[in-house]
């Protein structure tokens, strides 16, 4: 497999190959464009204080959060680790959130810790 196409960014196989401009991987079917792949990462996101946060930041929660269809809430203090940062109105962080595991938080409930 050649160095310029990458695995699949959906499940990962090393199958890819390219059409035009396009990734095919023939495992799931997936195709991308990695000029769009390489624009949507480059999403600024900033937490309550402003600072810009990136994939892998280790953030704290500034106040008490409800989960949605839960009755479990989300303490003030509680760390997360940043895995993906989506362009979205809400919701923009993926993360993995100590004692509740993964889920998607928004920017301006944390503070980089």
């Amino acid at each position: 497999m050649s160095e310029s196409i990458p695995s699949c960014l959906k499940c990962g196989s090393e199958y890819v190959y390219q059409d035009q401009a396009l990734f095919i991987c023939p495992e799931c079917n997936f195709e991308w464009n990695p000029v769009e792949v390489a624009a949507e990462n480059d999403v600024q996101v900033k937490d309550a204080n402003g600072a810009l946060l990136s994939e892998g930041d280790k953030v704290t929660v500034v106040k008490d959060l409800k989960i949605k269809a839960s009755s479990q809430v989300i303490k003030i203090g509680t760390k997360a680790v940043i895995r993906r940062i989506k362009e979205a109105k809400d919701h923009q962080l993926d993360c993995k959130v100590d004692g509740v595991g993964e889920m998607m938080v928004t920017a301006k409930f944390v503070k980089k810790a």
